[in-house]
């Protein structure tokens, strides 16, 4: 086992020993810097060590080794560097504060340690002091002991000290902080009655320094702002250390802290700890490191403490890999890894030396971290070191680089042979090598191309060695030749080359010309291919080679060698010639160019010394040009840092050294390259280093006897002193030897035993170079010459040597001149300086060397030259002042007397630049008054001493604050836009008066006034930039002289007003119509005028006349031309007038801009006069003795007709005869006549003012058989439609004429259909009920009995409602909206006025204006800025009101408030305050009216409100709490609306930090308020079930109330509906028993019932609903009734029964159909919706219907059509329940009824569009042709009648419905079916005589009799259809209520948006004169009629209804003209 154990330690002391046989390390590599004491000295260990054992040296940073200086520093054998201590007089900074390393080297290289910074602190006296300090009572107070900077960083305060007392740390309130302050915490009174004092130590000397004594002054405590007291501003620590951050500050109250790092709040972080003195930091680390700033603030200000903090870390590296072994020529890359810091420089050494990059050295990575080098030789290999440095930290580390040479090396190769065509040849070579060589083949020097023929192969073999083959198969001549193996890798390359001999003709291969270099050798082959061949000849210029014996042939390879080519002889033309055959040969030329390359003329450096100059140049004698000369330094590129300087000129260069250094030793090397060759010669510099001088030494001379006894010494007589003494063993002492002790010395030795034994020696004093004199101080002034001498005495020779601050200097320098001179035995060097410059003030010494010793004398030289210029910045800068602060540069090294400061314009010179003078040294700023604001100022400073001026300082360029502009706007223009507008127009001030950038101006404009009374308006406007500005002023006075002024404002301020411009808004027409319009009729024609003139703020102008605007108000209700007349005079007659004519009369007054406001209608009829004569007469015989005279109103009636007078005449004999008729009656029977006489007949009508003229005179015979004559005139006759009209016909014959009515149809007269609506009366009238427009056209009335027959022809003109304006929005200001609109048809009778209609956006309530009919634009006023209203316009005619127009809209100008983006709303925010910022709200245009601001804490659930009226520039909320989180949330009104802005913000905790943000809080105590919040939680849950519950029975509650009011209403409509029925019984008459249609609209808020009474029980309309008869047992007639039910988008159905109805006892006398229609309307309340638009030639359904909402089928009601017999029964229901009758007993009730549901609309989207109109129709075509079927299979409705009506449902455009108003044309033709099939169905009862038949027919069962009248409510209450006259006996006589009542109205159909609501039609206030002979009421449109406008109970007028019309139709369900000559209508209820 032992055995083992031996071989096992032996092979490991094996490998230890290998590892150690070459190795390098370090030990203890730490020490980076070595402070000592000069007084005590230090020794420095070299921390290398290696084995085998290394040799150490130390070496400066600069790479200088280091020498001992005997007494100062030495260097011991074991590599440690001592320093002796020192006097002050002996430091040199070169020794005792300088950057050391040393070095380790043996076998395996060389390495060197880090950087050692050795510093020697001298001994230096200071003192330190401490200063007074103020305190109040309760705070701190901070003594600090003030050290000098030069000695700051040696010493340290080790205590304080309270008078005799020291401070310790039991005393609690005092606190010595790590950095030596002093803290007094919670100051008292008594702590100012002490002295307080600091001790210091000095931290190398040991010294130690106590302060003066300082009192603290005690105050009581004031409210002040912080002030610091203790800070700091830069601080470093290395990592993982502790750091103390001072702050700390006095105030009152006391100061709050906040640390904020790099700009944020500190992170919370357990080793950052807030003390009492600052920020404590445990534990520092790199990411500490940033920019601390300490916020202090109480009540009254605050301070900040702002520091840098910087923690360093140590610098850690690794080298890698750690072992590197390779190759010569290998790649070798390492890689160095640094740790510790981020900002270092890394350098690489190879054994101790630099790295600098090559070509084959490369160094890469950001901070050059890789390293590879390629192609390693073989002195590459070593130690390789990274040395990372950042600042005075530096690390290291290094691997060592072993190398093995791998040079390639030939083993095998071929060797010469002969060879036969086709023979295959093989080639081959073997070669080893590291790394493995490439092997290449050549061929005569040509590479060899691999082909079919030519194969090169290669391998490894077995030993690892490269084999590599070239195989030629068929040879041929031409591959014989020199073949060359070539074998290269990164370590070398070699080659082996044969000759193949290939049997063949013998031939040259080509040559290529060949340069030469001159003085080389030259090979020229001649490359012969073939074998054999005879000889190889070479001739140059026809001669034979060699012809010199430089020349050589070699015949048996042909090359020719040329031995020291020469240009001039061996440049040219070489022939090869070869003999093949004895007398055949063949030859080849190459021509040599002889290039000559550089020659060197030699150098060598002479010996030199430290400081001295060198000059040597390289002079390049011959060789081609160009040439390139460079130097090296011991191989390498000289450094940079060594100074050298290099001069390149032609063919020389030259070297210059200024000052040598050992630096600089070693070998030097030019470089000469031309395109020949490159050449060099090499000498060395050595450099001798310094020695050492020591004067006085002790010598000791022995003298040693060998023998028994102690030999006895004489003294000698030596006139020594003291210094000569014999020590015990007989030797003799000299101390400190003199001069005069040289000589010969006797030792004489005797004893007792033999005789005396002497010796004699001589001793030879050697005297050390000594400075013996020099000046120790000496100034120069700069620029000029200086001399400094200094005297050295010693053994000659002496070398005396100058240095500048360890420096030696170069006495061959331009500037520096050394001359010695020998004095006796003194040498004195003077040092010249020429001329002096600053850096030459400093210590000179001046060494004297010889050969003993040597010595040295410091001269301290100051060069005294004017002062540096002072660093100038910038202390504070106004607008017209310019404060400076400077810091004094160098002086000089004099005193400065003052400064001088200039300042000029930046664009002026400096030669007019305004000087201060001689400022005093003392002061370090001032402060530059009159300067103009906002310009931009060069400043600049000079400062003097006695020798002069320095330089101009730092430039400043500074702009100046700006100040308020000096000068006002320039060219204020106005220019007058408008009468309430003028632009304002101007230029900025001139630019030397604008103190800065225009930002806006400040436009004031007041009513112009001479004493200028009035306060200016101003209005701010913001610069454009532009040259030119403007502003528009608006809503100005009319036709006002306004007076403006302009002042330009920028940042400072608003500077003076322009001066103030006047100009006048334009005229505008008059505001205010003229006054007391005074109307009197003069004349028959004639009426005179009067007004007055409106006053002069209502002209808005200057008047230039009034205009009278007039027309006549026709009888027939038309009105006459509209006329105008114009005068200048507030008066006018009105002449040509109709006579006894009613006329319309407005006066206006107008200007320059227009006409004004016209005044209001006056009404004045013209005098009576007589009449025209009739316009008609005619005569014709009834019979033999009856003539009938007929005549027409005079066309000028001239007055009221009072009678008309009938004369009858016939003159054989001559009687005249008159007969009166009445002044209605147009008819007179004469009677009494003689047959066949003839008569003279002439009418006169009668007025007050007389009889009027004579009609004509027509004559007429009675007869017997009298043919038959119409008496009834051709004319046009008009009516309203929708009445019944007469178109007489009255005739007269013998017999009674036949009367037979034509009407002309496409211009044929075709005979009048007969119908229900057309009858002809016995009187031969022509009878047409209901007319339309399309019963217009010309009538003929043809009278006719067998004597002769009459026609007339009736132009009958039907008079519709106009058509609805197109109405237009054409301006929008603030306040006003201009409307302008164009009319549409007046329908044939003339426009007599407007009703505009206006409403603001979302409001109900309406208001109206009545326009004259001439007006076609009008101007809202006084509406509300930024809101949008809505506006509708209808035309009036004699028929009435017209359609609505679209509803438009228009906005205001002006938009709700918005907040700026850019402006923050948080002005400051503190622990209980926050200010906000509210100049960032923008009215939008529209005032703010107010604000309402609302804020909360985030926990509370209650909002405090704070409201104003008006905005401020801000707001402050107070009393909040600190460190709370608030939610703010702020709304802004005006007119247009209101904006609201809401954000949370946290207030700052007490201390001035923020707080964190804001989460949900963990519930801390949760395990201990698990109950309360269980019983929290079931409270809320309990709460919100309850709150639930009460909501669910509140909604029932509201609904069932809703319900109630609906069925209330619906129960008034129906009530109402039976009441009209029963109200509505008219007598039968014998010309007409069919009875008119009653239609009554009524409007419910939120329903609208149609209630219709038909006339036929074949009513056909658009609204399709099955028709069911319901039969009375006791009664013959029939009654139909119809109910529409219109489905909404709403889904609450309200159910209604038979028992939410009265009854109603009704007497009816022919059949009736009443329809009852029950609509929900989109809003409670609004103006009705306007039906009157279906005219005739239009499609109503087309309205609107590109707009429409949903789906068709929703827009559709459904209508069933129920029938009843005439005579009243005690009730009636509306049922689908079919029962048998039985009999009733008055009085009973029925149990059972039926039910109907009405679904009431909810609230539609309101959109701004017009109302969308809706049709009522049947639900789907499909439902209603089911139902149909359905009913034909009813038992009880066998029997009946079924009436199918077809109907196109159309749903067109509304453009197309546009174009189709203004047509009086059929339906047809302005639509286009869409759909076709069944619209209604009928089930008609049967005839009279099927009666019984249908006596088993189900009828529903009456039940609850009623009373006979229901009590309405308001909304219900209609006189106008409760008085309707029903004792007219003629259907002439309906009136116009009852005809103009609303047929019906179909359901809303919901919309997109939201719903406009039509605007109820006001009555217009246009009054009109009936005549009084009128008496039918038809003739005249009543204003404010019940019929046309109903009025609701109170104020608020009644919503209109427009007529529906029944449109003939010709077409059947397939859209073909029905067989049928009886077209029917549809009905068409339009929305």
């Amino acid at each position: 086992m032992w055995i083992l154990a031996l071989i096992f330690s032996q092979c490991i002391l094996n490998v230890f020993c290998e590892d150690l046989r070459s190795s390098l390390y370090f030990v203890n590599a730490s020490v980076q810097e070595v402070v000592f004491a000069s007084t005590t000295g230090t020794s420095v260990p070299c921390p290398a060590a290696g084995v085998p054992p290394v040799s150490l040296r130390w070496y400066l940073a600069t790479g200088e080794e280091i020498y001992d200086v005997p007494g100062i520093r030495h260097v011991h054998p074991n590599g440690t560097l001592q320093i002796f201590h020192i006097a002050p007089s002996s430091f040199s900074k070169l020794i005792h504060d300088n950057t050391y390393y040393c070095t380790a080297e043996n076998p395996s290289g060389r390495i060197r340690s880090q950087d050692v910074h050795i510093k020697a602190v001298l001994r230096e006296p200071y003192t330190v002091r401490v200063e007074d300090q103020k305190a109040m009572r309760g705070n701190v107070a901070v003594f600090k002991c003030i050290i000098p900077a030069s000695v700051e960083g040696y010493i340290t305060v080790v205590s304080w000290d309270k008078d005799t007392m020291s401070i310790n740390a039991e005393m609690s309130r005092f606190l010595i902080t790590s950095t030596g302050a002093l803290y007094i915490l919670d100051v008292q009174m008594e702590d100012g009655l002490y002295n307080y004092r600091c001790m210091t130590r000095h931290r190398y000397t040991g010294e130690t320094r106590q302060s003066n004594s300082a009192r603290l002054i005690v105050s009581d405590p004031a409210n002040s702002a912080p002030h610091i007291l203790d800070s700091f501003e830069r601080r470093e620590v290395m990592a993982s250390h502790r750091v103390e951050l001072p702050c700390k500050a006095s105030g009152h109250p006391a100061p709050k802290y906040r640390w904020l790092k790099d700009n944020r709040p500190l992170e919370p972080d357990t080793r950052f700890r807030q003390s009492v003195t600052g920020l404590l930091i445990e534990r520092a680390q790199p990411s500490d490191t940033g920019t601390y700033v300490c916020e202090v603030w109480n009540g009254y200000g605050n301070a900040e403490v702002v520091g840098r903090l910087m923690v360093k870390e140590a610098l850690k590296l690794m080298v890698s890999p750690r072992k590197v072994k390779g190759s010569v020529g290998s790649q070798v890359s390492l890689t160095c890894s640094v740790t510790g810091s981020e900002e270092y420089q890394l350098s690489w050494y190879r054994n101790g030396e630099l790295i600098y990059p090559s070509n084959s050295v490369r160094m890469t990575g950001q901070n050059r971290e890789n390293l590879v080098m390629a192609g390693m030789a073989k002195s590459d290999g070593g130690a390789y070191q990274c040395f990372a440095r950042n600042g005075k930290m530096s690390a290291q580390d290094f691997v060592q680089v072993l190398l093995e040479d791998g040079t390639p090396k030939i083993l095998a190769s071929f060797s010469e042979k002969v060879y036969n065509v086709n023979e295959f040849v093989s080639l081959s070579c073997m070669v080893k090598g590291t790394p493995e060589p490439r092997v290449t083949w050549a061929l005569d020097d040509e590479p060899v191309i691999r082909d079919s023929r030519h194969r090169i192969s290669y391998y490894t073999n077995a030993e690892g060695h490269m084999v590599s083959h070239l195989n030629i198969t068929q040879t041929q001549v031409p591959d014989g030749g020199v073949y060359r193996c070539i074998c290269n890798n990164s370590a070398g390359t070699v080659s082996y080359q044969a000759r193949i001999n290939v049997r063949g003709p013998a031939s040259i291969r080509p040559m290529k010309n060949l340069t030469a270099i001159a003085g080389w050798d030259m090979y020229i082959h001649c490359r012969v291919i073939g074998y054999p061949y005879y000889s190889i000849k070479w001739y140059k210029d026809s001669n034979l080679l060699p012809y010199n014996h430089r020349q050589r042939a070699f015949e048996n390879n042909g090359t020719l060698k040329l031995f020291d080519v020469q240009k001039d002889v061996d440049e040219g033309e070489y022939t090869c010639n070869v003999l093949v055959q004895p007398q055949l040969s063949t030859h080849q030329s190459v021509y040599v160019t002889v290039k000559v390359p550089p020659t060197i003329q030699p150098f060598e450096f002479p010996p030199y010394s430290i400081g001295q100059r060198v000059f040597i140049p390289c002079v390049v004698m011959s060789g081609d040009q160009p040439v390139f000369i460079t130097w090296q330094k011991d191989g390498r590129p000289i450094p940079a840092s060594l100074g050298v300087t290099l001069d390149n000129i032609d063919f020389t260069s030259s070297l210059r050294i200024s000052n040598l250094t050992l630096a600089h030793n070693g070998n030097y090397t030019c470089i000469a390259r031309n395109q020949a060759a490159a050449v060099e010669h090499q000498s060395q510099l050595i450099v001798r280093g310094e020695g050492s001088c020591f004067c006085g030494r002790t010598l000791i001379k022995s003298c040693l006897v060998s023998g028994a006894g102690v030999p006895q010494f004489k003294p000698i007589a030596l006139n020594s002193g003291f210094r000569i003494e014999v020590l015990v063993n007989g030797s003799l002492l000299i101390k400190h030897v003199l001069e005069e002790d040289s000589g010969f010395y006797l030792c004489r030795v005797s004893n007792d035993v033999g005789a005396d034994v002497s010796k004699s020696m001589y001793l030879n004093v050697k005297i050390p170079a000594m400075i013996t004199s020099y000046p120790n101080t000496t100034l120069a002034t700069q620029g000029e010459e200086k001399k400094m001498s200094c005297t050295a005495h010693g053994e000659k020779p002496i070398m005396v040597r100058w240095e500048k601050e360890e420096r030696i200097i170069n006495p061959e320098t331009s500037r520096y001149v050394v001359s010695i001179k020998e004095v006796g035995d003194e040498v004195i060097s003077t040092l010249q300086i020429m001329p002096t410059l600053r850096e030459d003030s400093g210590f000179f010494s001046c060494h004297a060397i010889n050969s003993f010793g040597e010595d040295r004398g410091i001269i301290q030289l100051t060069v005294q030259e004017p002062p540096d210029p002072p660093e100038v910045e910038i202390r504070e800068v106004k607008d017209r002042t310019i404060a400076l602060r400077w810091t004094m540069g160098f002086d000089g090294n004099s005193p400065t007397t003052g400064f001088d400061i200039e300042s000029k314009n930046k664009s002026a010179s400096w030669d007019t630049a305004q000087k201060t003078k001689d400022v005093s040294p003392q002061l370090n700023q001032a402060t530059i008054i009159d300067l103009h604001p906002s310009s931009t100022y060069n400043i600049r400073m000079f400062a003097k001493n006695h020798i002069g001026k320095s330089e101009a300082s730092n430039e400043l360029t500074i702009t100046t604050d700006e100040a308020a502009p000096d000068g006002p706007p320039q060219e204020v223009l106005l220019e007058a836009l408008s009468s309430q507008s003028i632009r304002v127009t101007w230029r900025p001030p001139k630019k030397h008066l604008q103190n800065g950038a225009i930002r806006g101006y400040q436009v004031g404009y007041r009513e112009y006034s001479s004493g200028g009374n009035y306060q200016f308006s101003v209005i701010s406007v913001e610069t454009t930039g532009d040259n030119a500005e403007s502003l528009v002023l608006d809503n100005l006075k009319k036709f006002t002289q306004y007076g403006v002024v302009v002042q330009a404002s920028n940042s400072a301020g608003t500077g003076p007003s322009s001066t103030e411009v006047a100009d006048t808004t334009l005229e505008d027409v008059p505001s205010r119509p003229p006054e007391n319009v005074q109307a009197v009729a003069a004349t028959p024609e004639i009426i005179s005028l009067s007004w007055l003139t409106p006053s002069k703020d209502a002209l808005n102008g200057n008047l230039l006349g009034f205009r009278v605007i007039y027309w006549a108000n026709l009888p027939d209700g038309e009105l006459g031309e509209i006329r105008n007349v114009t005068t200048s005079k507030p008066s006018l007659e009105l002449d040509g007038l109709e006579k006894y004519t009613n006329y319309s009369i407005q006066v206006l007054a107008f200007t320059r801009a227009g006409d004004g406001v016209r005044s209001e209608q006056i009404y004045t009829r013209t005098k009576e006069d007589v009449p025209g004569p009739p316009a008609g007469v005619k005569a014709a015989a009834a019979s033999n003795s009856v003539v009938f005279v007929s005549w027409l109103p005079p066309l000028k009636v001239n007055g009221i007709i009072r009678k008309y007078t009938v004369f009858c005449s016939n003159p054989h004999p001559t009687v005249s005869s008159e007969f009166e008729a009445a002044p209605d009656v147009f008819f007179y029977r004469i009677p009494n006549l003689n047959r066949n006489r003839q008569y003279s007949i002439w009418v006169v009508a009668v007025t007050a003012a007389g009889r009027g003229n004579a009609s004509e005179i027509i004559t007429v015979k009675p007869m017997a058989e009298a043919p038959a004559r119409i008496l009834t005139f051709n004319r046009t006759v008009t009516t309203p439609w929708m009445r019944d009209i007469v178109l007489p016909c009255k005739a007269v014959g013998d017999p009674s004429p036949t009367i037979k009515w034509l009407k002309e149809i496409n211009g044929t007269p075709a005979p009048v259909v007969i119908d229900s609506r057309r009858s002809i009366h016995g009187n031969g009238s022509l009878v047409i009920r209901t007319v339309k427009a399309e019963d217009s056209g010309n009538y003929t009335c043809v009278a006719s009995n067998s004597f002769g027959s009459d026609k007339i022809v009736l132009n009958l003109q039907v008079q519709v409602p106009p058509d609805q304006p197109r109405l237009t929005v054409t301006k929008t200001t603030i306040t006003s909206i201009t409307l302008s609109w164009i009319p549409g048809d007046n329908g044939g009778s003339s426009i007599r006025g407007y009703i505009l209609q206006y409403s603001e956006d979302n409001s109900e309530q309406w208001g109206n204006f009545a326009i004259s009919p001439s007006e076609r634009s009008y101007r809202l006023e006084n509406l509300k800025c930024g809101t949008w209203y809505k506006f509708t316009l209808t035309a009036q005619n004699g028929v009435g009101p017209g359609r609505i127009s679209e509803i438009i809209e228009a906005k205001t100008h002006g938009k709700e408030p918005q907040y700026s983006k850019e402006q923050e709303l948080f002005t400051t925010i503190n622990a209980t305050r926050v200010k906000l910022n509210l100049n960032g709200w923008n009215n939008g245009g529209c005032p703010i009216t107010s604000f309402t601001l609302e804020y909360r804490s985030v926990d509370s659930p209650t909002w405090t409100t704070a409201q104003r009226t008006s905005l401020t520039k801000s707001y402050i909320l107070y009393d909040l709490q600190e460190a709370t989180w608030y939610e703010l949330q702020m709304k802004v009104y005006n007119s247009a609306g209101y904006a609201e802005k809401r954000l949370k913000f946290a207030t700052l905790s007490y201390d001035g930090s923020t707080i964190a943000p804001l989460v949900k809080a963990p519930n801390v105590s949760e395990n201990n308020s698990r109950g309360g919040e269980g019983l929290k939680m079931m409270v809320t849950i309990s709460c919100v079930l309850v709150g639930i519950v009460v909501i669910f029975i509140g909604l029932l509650v509201l609904r069932r109330r809703r319900r109630e009011q609906r069925l209330k209403r619906l129960r008034d409509a129906k009530s109402l509906a039976e009441m009209l029925m029963s109200k509505n019984t008219r007598p039968a008459e014998p010309i007409n028993k069919q009875q008119q249609t009653l239609r009554m609209h009524i409007d419910i808020p939120r329903a609208q019932l149609l209630i219709e009474e038909r006339d036929t029980v074949e009513t056909v309309g658009k609204h399709q609903h099955p028709t069911l008869p319901v039969q009375n047992q006791n009664l013959r007639d029939w009654v139909w009734y119809s109910f529409c039910y219109c489905p909404t988008d709403d889904r609450s159905t309200v159910l209604l029964t038979d028992n939410d109805f009265g009854e109603t006892q009704k007497q009816k006398s022919s059949t009736v159909t009443h329809t009852v229609h029950y609509q929900s309307l989109s809003q409670a309340t609004g103006p009705l919706v306007d039906v009157s638009d279906a005219r005739p030639g239009t499609n109503p359904t087309a309205r609107r219907t590109a707009k429409a909402g949903p789906a068709a089928r929703n827009r559709y009601a459904s209508q069933w059509t129920l029938n009843r017999p005439h005579p009243p029964v005690s009730s009636h229901t509306l049922s689908t329940d079919w029962r048998l009758p039985t009999p009733r007993v008055a009085g009973s009730v029925d149990k059972e009824s039926d039910s109907y549901s009405v679904s009431p609309s909810q609230d539609t989207d309101r959109a701004r569009s017009s109302m969308v109109s809706t049709e009522s129709a049947s639900s789907t075509y499909e439902e209603l042709a089911r139902a149909y079927e359905h009913a034909k299979m009813e038992e009880q409705l066998r029997h009946a009648k079924f009436t199918i009506t077809e109907c196109f449902i159309s749903d067109t455009s509304s453009e197309q419905m546009t174009a189709g108003t203004n047509d009086y044309t059929d339906s047809l033709t302005s639509s286009t079916p869409s759909e076709s099939g069944i619209c209604r169905f009928t089930a008609s009862p049967p005839k009279p005589q099927d009666v019984s038949r249908v006596m088993n027919m189900a009828v529903p069962k009456a039940h609850r009799p009623g009373g006979e009248l229901v009590h309405l409510p308001p909304y219900l209450r209609m006189d106008f259809l409760l008085n309707r006259g029903m004792s007219c006996s003629g259907s002439s006589r309906g009136t116009a209520s009852g005809e103009r009542a609303a047929m019906g109205q179909a359901c809303l159909e919901p919309q997109k948006s939201r719903s406009l609501k039509r605007p109820s039609r006001m009555a217009p206030p246009t009054p009109t004169e009936a005549p009084q002979a009128s008496r039918d009421p038809v003739a005249q449109w009543q204003p404010g009629s019940a019929a046309t406008l109903p009025h609701r109970e109170g104020s608020e007028l009644a919503q209109a209804a427009k007529l529906s019309t029944s449109q003939e139709s010709l077409l059947d369900s397939r859209g073909h003209l029905k067989p049928s000559s009886n077209p029917y209508a549809k009905s068409y209820t339009l929305v």
